[in-house]
């Protein structure tokens, strides 16, 4: 038995999460690699192959390493819970006018909880993943999610939703690192190949990263049912037709097949009426939002007006507000206005590199009369 303890760790077959498996085996930690599979793309009718966690060659891959390093390896086949949740909830969302981010979902619901399940059945003490983003324990006793020292890498705003429960138990080892320290370690380890490997930011269930199609393909008559829509602006007026509200995103400038003699952007998406406002770049701007489906981190609450560093995507840099509670929602107030706020994206926020908590955006809203 180790002394550091036993430890379930996510081996996709990419190079993070073998170099962290590694990392944890030399530092004295018993190690049990697992691999999920979540997704059989064979049978979604996408035009390309398998891809990332869904990868043939990349179990094998990961079972490799776990051999020639003498530890056990396992293949966890996760399709069904996967699909029930974090697919349906993709299609539901884009159905409902929103625009869904199943990697948070799949991070928060189920390849954690999986990860703990079969750590307890295994006897294992802790759970780990090769994300790059660091966890500690407060002051307050509450554990906490930081950004990684690599920030061009830090993957913290998608695990705003792990809970206490299993952040007590999560192992980040990548965390102090920078991205082409870990491709070094994978040289010192015996694989160039791996070291070279290239990442893919698609979603593992739409690897071809044609989410339109995978909508078409997944909701029988959607096409026929939302086609000739109306675009219009902010005021109601229409502009001409669209192919159906669930295949727009907000922010969107290109591929709306309509000119109207100056760059247009997608506003606001209604399905009730399936119509999709276009407007100027500055309509995507606003001061205000509403997140729901809080998850709290670094404290059990917020106080009233705390300031907080709030960012609306993955590669966004982050804006000053202040949160409020509003039952069980936060309201945001920027203290400039950001832009492309997109209903059923995270909105994450931050004490500095601390992630204080996250949810999902449900609306955002200019001021009429912004304070000065």
């Amino acid at each position: 038995m180790s002394k550091k303890g036993k430890v379930l760790v996510a081996m996709s077959g990419g190079i993070d999460s073998t170099v962290a498996a590694l990392m944890l085996n030399d530092q004295g930690y018993e190690v049990i690699g697992i691999t999920m599979k979540t997704w059989d793309y064979s049978g979604s009718g996408g035009g390309k192959k398998e891809t990332g966690c869904c990868n043939v060659d990349s179990f094998n891959d990961a079972r490799m390493a776990a051999v020639q390093h003498g530890f056990p390896h396992f293949i966890l086949d996760i399709r069904e819970e996967f699909g029930d949740f974090v697919v349906n909830d993709f299609v539901e969302e884009y159905l409902a006018g929103r625009t869904p981010n199943p990697c948070v979902l799949c991070n928060t619901h189920i390849k954690w909880r999986a990860l703990l399940k079969r750590a307890d059945a295994l006897g294992c003490e802790f759970i780990a993943t090769g994300h790059y983003a660091k966890v500690r324990q407060h002051d307050n006793g509450r554990f906490v999610i930081s950004k990684a020292v690599d920030h061009t890498k830090d993957q913290s705003y998608v695990l705003w939703g792990v809970d206490q429960e299993l952040l007590a138990r999560t192992i980040l080892p990548l965390g102090g690192f920078h991205k082409t320290e870990i491709r070094q370690m994978a040289l010192d380890y015996g694989y160039p190949e791996l070291a070279k490997k290239s990442e893919s930011y698609e979603i593992c269930f739409v690897p071809d990263n044609d989410y339109r199609g995978f909508l078409k393909r997944r909701v029988d008559g959607l096409e026929a049912r939302v086609n000739g829509g109306d675009f219009v602006d902010k005021s109601g007026k229409i502009l001409g037709k669209h192919k159906g509200y669930p295949f727009y995103t907000i922010g969107q400038r290109k591929g709306l097949d309509i000119a109207l003699g100056r760059p247009v952007f997608v506003t606001e998406i209604n399905p009730e009426n399936n119509t999709v406002v276009l407007g100027d770049e500055e309509d995507l701007e606003k001061d205000e939002m509403l997140v729901t489906r809080i998850n709290y981190i670094k404290y059990d609450a917020i106080t009233p007006g705390m300031e907080a560093t709030t960012k609306i995507r993955y590669k966004d840099s982050g804006t000053l507000s202040n949160l409020y509670t509003e039952g069980n929602d936060i309201k945001v107030s920027f203290y400039q206005n950001a832009k492309g706020i997109a209903p059923g994206q995270s909105a994450v926020f931050y004490e500095g590199d601390d992630v204080i908590g996250g949810g999902i955006i449900r609306s955002g809203k200019k001021l009429l009369f912004p304070s000065i």
